[in-house]
């Protein structure tokens, strides 16, 4: 992979408010278990990604996606010495949704079957959206986002499972996270909430584990960082955030910020204020991607419609594209 340096840039573009945007270069990173609210597609440039998916560890390389639906507990790092390079586009929930609806079959709250999907042309198009999204070009970013999302749905889609009926355990986890989502800032020890709850400490823990994939202690942590960055959005400054979600100082913000969203919450502030800020622009270069099945060269920069033979033989016909889309070449 060509340089080694870590770089990362977290961002939103206007003209895409249900969308965040990331391009990021990581070879030592190494993100905890934790959980987005929206979708993540993350196309893979280069290098290969190691992440924990439910019960087992997947690898995701070059051109291929890494898909996680939301608030599905997930870690990441490199699966090779010298790192990986990706872009990634996190789209709301409501958003994916309502492509679906329109372009797709699914009957239901859609997401991701496969947490790792080969598609070169897939991962085309997430780095374009960025591109785009760089370049001030809504029309382009939007209509490139909506093929990609469309296309990852038909060849990788199915509806989500319905929320069982929960059991006791689950009851009372469910308690559990909201006492403390609601006592972010002072939570209490698991012996204190378990005897609140009336239940053992550790039946509590296992009950909580088996329900959203991690204890207590990890489901605050990510909590504390999503409410956080909620309060940067407004505003608010990193010191500020950190003494409201009851971090004990911004250092300890800083930590797990990083480890969780990817870049500090400083630079993460910086971002989304200068959405349009060239300065700021972090741009992953063209290069050689060498697939699992096959070798080839591909330039990111290239238009749609440059395929490879791989692409060509998976590409959909006509009737793939969007209502108005001829085909999947936008």
């Amino acid at each position: 992979m060509a340089g080694s340096q870590e770089q990362a840039r977290h961002w939103r573009y206007a003209p895409l408010p249900d969308v965040d945007l990331l391009r990021a270069s990581y070879v030592h990173k190494t993100f905890v278990r934790h959980t987005h609210e929206n979708f993540v597609i993350a196309g893979i440039a280069e290098g290969v990604e190691i992440f924990r998916h439910h019960s087992s560890e997947v690898h995701a390389g070059p051109g291929t996606l890494a898909l996680v639906n939301p608030d599905t507990p997930h870690t990441g790092r490199a699966g090779v010495p010298e790192g990986w390079r990706y872009g990634a586009v996190y789209p709301a929930p409501a958003l994916v949704a309502g492509i679906a609806a329109e372009t797709t079959g699914l009957r239901g709250a859609p997401g991701f079957r496969e947490p790792v999907f080969e598609d070169p042309y897939a991962v085309r198009l997430v780095h374009q959206v960025l591109r785009a999204a760089e370049e001030g070009n809504a029309l382009a970013a939007d209509t490139l986002l909506r093929v990609a999302v469309t296309r990852l749905l038909r060849r990788n889609g199915g509806v989500l499972p319905s929320r069982r009926v929960p059991t006791a355990g689950a009851r009372t986890a469910g308690r559990a996270r909201a006492l403390l989502a609601e006592r972010m800032a002072a939570p209490p020890s698991l012996d204190a909430l378990a005897a609140e709850l009336g239940t053992s400490p550790f039946a509590l823990l296992r009950a909580f584990r088996e329900t959203y994939g991690m204890p207590p202690h990890t489901w605050l942590t990510d909590a504390r960082v999503r409410h956080a960055r909620r309060l940067l959005d407004q505003g608010t400054s990193p010191a500020e955030a950190a003494a409201a979600v009851g971090f004990t100082d911004q250092p300890h913000l800083n930590r797990h910020f990083t480890r969780i969203v990817g870049v500090p919450p400083g630079a993460y502030q910086r971002e989304r204020k200068n959405v349009q800020d060239d300065e700021h622009q972090f741009l992953v270069p063209s290069g050689t991607w060498e697939n699992r099945n096959s070798q080839q060269r591909y330039d990111e920069h290239d238009a749609p419609e440059v395929r490879s033979r791989h692409d060509e033989r998976s590409a959909p016909t006509t009737a793939e594209g969007p209502p108005g889309t001829p085909g999947e070449q936008p």
